[in-house]
């Protein structure tokens, strides 16, 4: 056995991206839904490569992923946030947008390569700000809300005409959150 061998290049792969994955604090169903792993698989490789290490100060965070799209709209910093990563995914190839600003999904179900694309996207998102307010699973739910276009929309600012992350059932003034620091930064100098 070598492992240079295709047929372990996919169990490679799931490997790979579980423990890219556990480095991000995902969740164990998050994991398990890119990669195929067992719980079981999973929890053992982290308990191997993280907890008993010694090295490591990554958490296993235990429960439900987050559900509530508060988060990404609560204030202008984190929906600068939610739509720096709504573009880093589209950037990804992970979703679609269309020229009405409705979001697509690009994958039917999540896998391997849907989890690299994920990884990447939020590891982008890490160097992009330097207060991240959103770990990965909160980035995990925003594609998955976006993506149903129900709750989470794009809309177009009617100042610079940019898209941002909005709560379809909050009231929207119709500026974007960089154009609303910019104003109340105006207000405050003069």
């Amino acid at each position: 056995m070598r492992l240079t061998d295709d047929r372990y290049s996919g169990e490679r792969s799931q490997f790979e991206l579980a423990l890219r994955m556990i480095r991000h604090e995902a969740r164990t169903r998050t994991i398990r839904e890119c990669t195929g792993l067992s719980d079981d698989r999973i929890r053992k490789t982290y308990t191997t490569y993280f907890q008993n290490s010694g090295l490591s100060d990554i958490k296993r965070r235990r429960g439900k992923s987050p559900r509530q799209i508060t988060r990404f709209v609560k204030n202008p910093q984190n929906q600068i946030q939610s739509t720096t990563l709504v573009a880093l995914f589209s950037a990804g190839l992970l979703i679609r947008i269309d020229e009405d600003s409705r979001v697509h999904p690009c994958w039917p179900r999540p896998d391997v390569e849907f989890g690299h694309r994920l990884c990447r996207a939020y590891e982008s998102y890490l160097l992009l700000h330097r207060a991240p307010q959103l770990s990965f699973e909160w980035a995990w739910n925003l594609l998955n809300c976006i993506s149903q276009n129900d709750e989470l929309y794009l809309a177009t600012c009617k100042n610079c005409a940019a898209r941002y992350v909005q709560d379809a059932y909050a009231l929207d003034q119709g500026t974007c959150p960089a154009c609303e620091i910019l104003g109340q930064n105006q207000f405050r100098v003069q």
